[in-house]
């Protein structure tokens, strides 16, 4: 068993809510997720925005990778009911079923397809009427309550049977969760089963940082270039921070 011990980005016996953001296939009017967006980050949640025109693999693959709470997705092309559904059942065929998923689509959602879609697991389908009566502060806040349910720390999570690889992203993300906030007995405990190789060999870890507008980005760009050219199949992991940024925790 891994004992899961809060770090001190915790906050009320939990973690911040991760969510997952974007418009649906061949939608481009995202003003509406942009702006609850925003409110989802003056809450407290960490959103990782997809932008427009987002299929339902992609929605469901960066809930996976990036060990997300919940999707909130817009769609106002007419085809919500296929779109959510198909997100819903890649993220259960992939074990993922406490993610939430949280949707919009002003008028073009018919109430009937409203009903059908919270009886085939969607968390909650905002219409006119929830906008009219809660407003938007009170949907998305409404949303982080159902969001919650997927609770990221469970111990559970962290049993691993064997040796984790870069490609199995849905094990890197989680244990990305318990190294951010957990503490290192317990990340210390979950590597031990799922190190794919001894930790003895260890690797190169090198450090970029300096000053706004010093040319970070533009130097590890031409490093990852370089090497996925000059060693190809080489595995990276390239993790970045922004301390100052207390918008988004860093991200």
């Amino acid at each position: 068993m891994v004992a899961i011990s809060m770090g001190s980005g915790a906050s009320g016996g939990g973690i911040p809510l991760r969510i997952i953001t974007g418009t649906s296939v061949c939608d481009g009017h995202d003003a509406a997720i942009g702006i609850m967006r925003r409110i989802f980050q003056q809450l407290g949640a960490e959103v990782v925005h997809l932008g427009e025109n987002r299929g339902s693999d992609e929605f469901a693959m960066a809930a996976i990778q990036e060990d997300a709470h919940a999707i909130a997705i817009t769609s106002y092309q007419g085809g919500a009911v296929g779109q959510f559904q198909h997100v819903r059942d890649v993220l259960d065929e992939h074990g993922y079923h406490d993610v939430s998923i949280v949707a919009g689509g002003g008028g073009t959602i018919l109430p009937s397809e409203v009903r059908d879609l919270r009886d085939r697991g969607i968390a909650r389908v905002y219409t006119p009427d929830d906008g009219r009566e809660m407003g938007l502060v009170g949907m998305v806040e409404d949303a982080m309550e159902y969001s919650y349910k997927a609770d990221l720390m469970d111990e559970s999570r962290f049993h691993f049977d064997g040796p984790v690889t870069a490609a199995d992203h849905g094990s890197v993300g989680r244990l990305l969760t318990l190294a951010e906030n957990g503490d290192e007995s317990a990340l210390a405990a979950a590597l031990g089963n799922a190190r794919s190789r001894d930790e003895a060999e260890g690797c190169p870890v090198i450090g970029i940082t300096g000053t706004g507008g010093s040319g970070k980005s533009s130097i590890i760009d031409e490093i990852m270039l370089r090497i996925q050219r000059d060693n190809p199949g080489t595995k990276v992991a390239l993790l970045a921070t922004d301390p100052t940024r207390e918008k988004t925790g860093g991200a």
